[in-house]
């Protein structure tokens, strides 16, 4: 069984996706974290993030860097953004990604476009949301606990500009698949999304068996 999670930044995805994994017994992988990484290996290179040519060098990013504590940060997120939007990029992710959707296990993956590009096919699709004032404060708790200091104003700022860049992209945009199950969670805890997803999750295989 393949769950695909797609959603904006901030909204829950993440979170969601490993309690489904976790739930469900699958592996889980943060799509986001390959952007992060390529983000990451193109500022560590010098190069401009806004450059196909620069960004798909990064693509051959070190596995190492997948446990860097700085892929998390804001900073890093905005160069995963504009890496993101080259076609050439998406590309040479996608094999890493696809492989791992198939695995006999099944999985969980979450990202932007695992339920319209990377699994169309996945047997539940969640697609996650919150309105930006909620997500950017989710982000101001969890920065104000690493020792960032950013304001909630920046911070919305950053959230907006990415979800521009991402729903008008032209290489798979930001976008809920037609038959994704919407989840706003502005309004709910942890535990409320996760026991909504859960429920999502074991209606839509329901309805597939049926």
């Amino acid at each position: 069984m393949i769950i695909a999670v797609d959603g904006p930044t901030a909204s829950g995805k993440g979170t969601i996706a490993k309690a489904l994994a976790e739930h469900f017994r699958l592996p889980h992988l943060d799509t986001g974290l390959l952007y992060r990484a390529v983000g990451r290996q193109c500022f560590l290179d010098g190069g401009n993030p806004d450059d196909p040519v620069a960004a798909l060098a990064a693509c051959s990013f070190p596995d190492a860097l997948l446990t860097d504590l700085e892929l998390r940060s804001e900073a890093t997120g905005g160069l995963a953004s504009r890496v993101s939007v080259h076609p050439a990029v998406r590309q040479a992710l996608f094999e890493r990604q696809r492989s791992f959707a198939t695995q006999m296990s099944g999985a969980v993956l979450d990202g932007r476009d695992i339920g319209t590009v990377i699994a169309p096919e996945a047997a539940a699709k969640l697609f996650v949301t919150a309105s930006v004032e909620a997500r950017a404060w989710r982000r101001h708790l969890e920065m104000e606990a690493q020792g960032r200091d950013h304001s909630l104003e920046e911070i919305a700022a950053d959230l907006a500009a990415r979800d521009e860049r991402d729903r008008n992209r032209k290489d798979a945009p930001l976008v809920a698949a037609e038959d994704a199950v919407l989840l706003d969670t502005s309004e709910l805890d942890r535990d409320a999304a996760v026991a909504a997803a859960i429920a999502a999750v074991e209606a839509c295989v329901s309805r597939a068996l049926s």
